[in-house]
């Protein structure tokens, strides 16, 4: 079973594609897939909230 660690570092490498081969194969063995449906969500709230907050800096400030 994989920790919430891990499964954040793998949804993280696997969304910017730099997941390792050895790495997406103990995903599948070992982890869950709700909980990397979970994390991907998060993890895609949490990149779409920062786009608006870099580009709400940018706005105000020019």
């Amino acid at each position: 079973m994989r920790n919430a660690k891990q499964i954040f570092k793998s949804v993280f490498a696997a969304f910017f594609g730099v997941q390792s081969h050895k790495n997406r194969k103990q995903d599948f063995a070992q982890g869950k897939l709700s909980h990397f449906i979970v994390a991907g969500v998060i993890l895609t709230i949490a990149f779409i909230a920062s786009l608006v907050l870099i580009v709400q800096l940018v706005l105000v400030n020019s």
